[in-house]
């Protein structure tokens, strides 16, 4: 797939059938940040992607997971199956990324439609001036341990302006173990 010379996808394929897919920008981001919810269980994120994409749900929903998953990666297949660097978030970073499309490419995402690999092309372009490349790549450099000491001490006065929460991967159950022993520890010390 060519972004210049062909037409941007508004559909998969799932096991031979064509099946419609929401290509909105503003409807890959919910998903996105639905991801980024710790909130949220595994199996209700996975709801709402499906539920957000698809205006008719598939039959072999672990296919339709796969070509969503796909679809929000542009279309590429992630070669690279650890864990990469967290540098930015949606929904944290909300803002400074509203303000860097409009002053690289004079975007106002409020009222501009565009389809969700167009705005992933522009978004890897958004200009080094603009405050949410600065704040990257200082992330960057703090977590890296490349930031000098004047960075540092930038960093540590930003505080949580420079921090990004990691998303949380683990289950239901897991989550409700460790709520299970942190309610004992602490019933524990009031003994």
């Amino acid at each position: 797939m060519n972004i210049l010379t062909d037409e941007l996808p508004a559909s998969v394929d799932i096991s031979g059938q064509i099946y419609k897919i929401n290509p909105d920008f503003r409807t890959c981001l919910n998903v996105i940040m639905a991801f980024e919810d710790n909130d949220l269980t595994p199996q209700e994120k996975q709801a709402i992607l499906l539920s957000s994409l698809y205006p008719v749900l598939p039959h072999d929903m672990m296919e339709a997971i796969k070509q969503a998953n796909l679809f929000l990666n542009g279309g590429k297949v992630s070669e690279n199956e650890d864990e990469p660097m967290r540098l930015y978030s949606f929904s944290k970073d909300a803002n400074f990324i509203f303000a860097a499309f409009r002053q690289t490419h004079g975007i106002d995402l409020q009222t501009d439609d565009m389809h969700w690999w167009k705005f992933l092309a522009l978004f890897m372009d958004l200009g080094q001036d603009t405050t949410f490349c600065q704040l990257v790549s200082l992330r960057k450099r703090v977590k890296t341990g490349k930031a000098t000491k004047e960075e540092r001490a930038i960093a540590r006065e930003m505080g949580e302006v420079l921090e990004v929460p990691d998303i949380d991967t683990r289950t239901l159950e897991e989550k409700e173990r460790e709520a299970e022993f942190i309610r004992l520890v602490t019933q524990g010390k009031r003994k």
